[in-house]
């Protein structure tokens, strides 16, 4: 019977994992994270998100997973911890990984934004045994979840999130067969490579579903006039058709390759986030706007 789970984990997502697992009457001997760093303006040092919550439980945690060798534990869960586990750990004991995305689609540390990027009609979860090879276990438990044209990044970390928990406590509600029997991946791999900074600047030239996919990230940019202009929080324009060049602005809207987006939520550089109206009615000069 499973009782004592070690938890290794460290983004906000991590979270609710650890949360349910002492809610749901699980032993966590340790919580092996990420290091503290710098997360914001200054110097100081921050805690990841599962270590806060870790220290206001008393848990033991570490940041070495060499730690996991002197603790006894029945099973090993693994959720966005950031490092891949050793060969050394595999062999001590169960390590299962629960991961955002319809294994083997999607293998890699951004499943959830590659899948957004792409245009996917669903994504979901999956419970799988960790191996050597990344993302390449066998799964346990599947979960699907449409995706549609406006659910945004953090939207579906917490949908996805709920899917996973369920998931697991799925499984783990299965005694003393809990864990025997996973099923192959079956079909061809793909790989969500972190995005980097240009994956997230907009391309007014693509349609409007492309932009917005980026948008929906949450850390899409642009520039204007020559500085980084980001943007939070738009929407499709359907009230009519508009003639707009590719960037080009007019009001709070913007022209894409095929139609044309609705400002929401902006930050100009150096200046706070601001609601798209406000910008552009504190703007001197309003005509001839262009974003590239």
């Amino acid at each position: 019977m499973i009782k004592r789970i070690a938890f290794l984990g460290t983004p906000e997502i991590s979270v609710s994992t650890l949360r349910y697992l002492i809610d749901n009457g699980y032993e966590v001997p340790i919580v092996v994270t990420g290091e503290d760093k710098k997360r914001g303006r200054g110097s100081a040092l921050t805690a990841s998100p599962v270590k806060e919550l870790a220290l206001q439980l008393n848990l033991n945690v570490s940041h070495d997973p060499k730690a996991l060798l002197d603790v006894d534990f029945d099973l090993a869960v693994v959720v966005a911890y950031g490092r891949l586990i050793s060969d050394t750990l595999l062999n001590k004991g169960l390590f299962i990984n629960l991961h955002f995305s319809l294994l083997p689609r999607w293998r890699g540390a951004a499943p959830m934004e590659r899948a957004i990027l792409a245009g996917d009609s669903e994504t979901g979860i999956c419970v799988m045994k960790l191996v050597k090879e990344l993302d390449a276990g066998p799964v346990y438990q599947t979960r699907r979840f449409p995706l549609d044209r406006e659910i945004t990044l953090d939207q579906l970390a917490r949908r996805l999130s709920t899917l996973a928990n369920e998931a697991l406590g799925t499984e783990l509600a299965l005694g003393e067969t809990a864990f025997c029997s996973p099923i192959e991946q079956v079909g061809k791999a793909t790989y969500a490579h972190k995005l980097t900074i240009e994956d997230l600047r907009i391309d007014w030239a693509g349609s409007t579903a492309e932009v917005m996919r980026k948008i929906r990230l949450g850390r899409a940019w642009t520039t204007l006039q020559g500085a980084r202009f980001k943007i939070f929080a738009a929407s499709e324009f359907t009230a009519g058709e508009v003639a707009l060049g590719q960037g080009e602005v007019t009001g709070v809207l913007v022209g894409t390759g095929s139609g044309a987006i609705e400002l929401k939520s902006v930050q100009p550089q150096n200046k706070r986030i601001m609601e798209a109206r406000d910008w552009i009615n504190g703007m001197k000069q309003i005509k001839d706007l262009r974003f590239i």
